[in-house]
């Protein structure tokens, strides 16, 4: 029998956690293991129930969503755990912090069961999802906005397959998506992105869209 994915919720608003914990029991193969009110009580129910995803709003008193997902995924944590960081805000502008921190999804709170079972899913797999319909959008803002530092040079120069595969990535397309369009198999274009991963130092394709977008391989 499948072990079910074990979520941990975090919001504010009592009405949120709610939702999103009745949508969520609802799903099979999906268990809400709890709740938290604020991001000080997420980082510690998180470190003690070790849920297979974390599902985290953004703007939360005490510790913010952004502090409470780089204390449980960010760089340097030893075992991070997966973060989906859920807002009412499809440009927030603690959004690019929060997916720099270590956040492995976005997610807005009107999405919708389908999206937010999917974005579960996929955090459980190792995989990322933002919301499609803001993912070029989203990204490409906070490049235009927010400067970055030149990124280093590549050790080991892309393929032009890899940069394909990097350019639909950040246009938020899926491994079959992927597939389909340049025509080859799933398990190619896992071999790419791990590919990519190594070469740019990145540890989840939301990182490998970043960097796509910061150096001005995306425009408009």
């Amino acid at each position: 029998m499948t072990t079910a994915i074990r979520v941990l919720i975090a919001d504010d608003q009592g009405i949120v956690r709610a939702g999103l914990s009745m949508i969520l029991s609802a799903q099979p193969g999906i268990e809400v293991v709890g709740d938290a009110v604020d991001g000080r009580q997420a980082v510690a129910m998180a470190r003690q129930l070790r849920p297979d995803v974390c599902l985290f709003d953004i703007r939360m008193p005490n510790l913010d969503g952004i502090e409470a997902t780089r204390q449980l995924a960010g760089p340097g944590v030893a075992d991070p755990l997966a973060v989906v960081v859920i807002t009412t805000f499809d440009l927030d502008e603690y959004v690019h912090g929060a997916l720099k921190a270590g956040a492995r999804g976005f997610l807005l709170k009107d999405a919708g069961p389908e999206l937010l079972t999917q974005a579960v899913h996929a955090a459980a797999n190792g995989d990322a999802l933002i919301a499609p319909s803001i993912t070029v959008r989203l990204l490409a803002a906070f490049a235009d906005t927010q400067p970055a530092p030149p990124p280093a040079p590549l050790v080991e120069p892309l393929t032009s397959r890899e940069e394909e595969v990097l350019l639909l990535v950040a246009a938020g397309r899926t491994n079959t998506e992927i597939a389909d369009e340049l025509y080859i198999s799933v398990s190619t274009v896992k071999t790419h992105l791990a590919a990519l991963m190594r070469k740019l130092d990145a540890r989840n394709r939301v990182e490998l869209a970043m960097w796509a977008h910061e150096t001005g391989r995306v425009t408009g």
